[in-house]
């Protein structure tokens, strides 16, 4: 098979294709390059510069590559930008998906695995959230994403597609530090942020009815993640009109605070958090089971939270040499 991976120049996109080729499946990146970076692309993978929402384009690389799968990954993932150009978030992330899947059907591809996250379910007041958990996002950036597994699980259903929705917890860590993440929107590297500036991490919100009092989330490897998507496309492959929807996470949950702390211990830092209020809509604790992805994909994360931030550093400190002077 030929795999058609789009945002495949992004952080976990380039994740995907080095897991995808690593695996001996054929590749070929389709990214707009907004926030992808061609560099990250390994030798002899094909890539294509265009917008899902470019049909003409995209039916063009389906054909001209002999597409037979795609994983979808490009898309806006910001929340708060989300909430200030909901409008723009739904254009990119649903009609771009919309679009996507029609060149997709009247193409002929058989299977389709789509980049999903753990805002489609909100606050969850649950221990272990499952696939059942009721699914009541809080952001428009969460929303597009429900809306695109409904579009994927309908257009399956219509076309005979053998789909997957991976539900991402909180991704984190870099097989390699030039795959680093460049952003600064998630924890980890915001902490990294702070450090460098040699100022105290920010907790925002110490009175949660968590142990300790910070939100607890759950942390995966983008390794593991990357590999839970060559799992998923063989298990497409090898039983077709299957419809999977599965979380991808460790099922262990891990504080703010304590994340912090081992932060501070693998970075040689020693800065105390400074506690600042919450910030609206952040959920107590949000943690996968991720049984499911067990069962149906004989798929576990390897990596643990050590792991992650370990390489994470070692890629942040590539992009901002000055922080190995604090």
């Amino acid at each position: 098979m030929t795999w058609l991976i789009t945002g495949g120049a992004g952080y976990i996109g380039a994740h995907v294709v080095r897991a995808m080729t690593a695996a001996g499946e054929a590749a070929v990146v389709y990214d707009d390059l907004s926030t992808g970076i061609a560099a990250r692309v390994p030798d002899g993978v094909p890539l294509v510069p265009g917008s899902t929402l470019d049909r003409e384009r995209v039916t063009r690389v389906l054909t001209e590559h002999g597409i037979t799968g795609v994983v979808h990954l490009a898309a806006k993932k910001q929340v708060g930008e989300s909430v200030e150009q909901p409008l723009r978030y739904y254009r990119e992330n649903v009609e771009g998906l919309r679009v996507l899947l029609d060149a997709v059907t009247e193409a002929g591809v058989g299977t389709f695995v789509f980049s999903s996250s753990a805002a489609v379910y909100g606050m969850p007041d649950v221990d272990l959230v499952t696939e059942e958990t009721p699914c009541v996002p809080l952001s428009p950036y969460g929303e597009t994403k429900l809306a695109g597994e409904w579009l994927v699980r309908a257009a399956g259903r219509a076309a005979g597609l053998s789909t997957a929705c991976l539900r991402y917890f909180n991704v984190a860590g870099a097989a390699a530090p030039g795959l680093a993440d460049v952003g600064v929107f998630n924890l980890v590297p915001m902490v990294f942020e702070r450090l460098t500036l040699n100022v105290p991490p920010r907790v925002f919100g110490d009175d949660y009815p968590t142990p300790d009092g910070t939100c607890v989330r759950d942390y995966i490897h983008v390794v593991d993640l990357a590999e839970a998507h060559v799992a998923a496309a063989r298990a497409l492959r090898s039983s077709p009109g299957r419809a999977l929807t599965l979380n991808i996470g460790r099922g262990e949950g891990v504080s703010v605070r304590e994340m912090i702390d081992r932060i501070n211990a693998v970075t040689g830092h020693d800065l105390s958090p400074e506690v600042v209020p919450r910030r609206p809509g952040d959920p107590a604790r949000v943690v996968a089971s991720a049984d499911r992805a067990a069962a149906e994909l004989g798929w576990k994360a390897r990596h643990d939270v050590q792991d992650m931030i370990t390489s994470a550093w070692q890629g942040w400190v590539r992009l901002h040499p000055e922080a190995e002077r604090h």
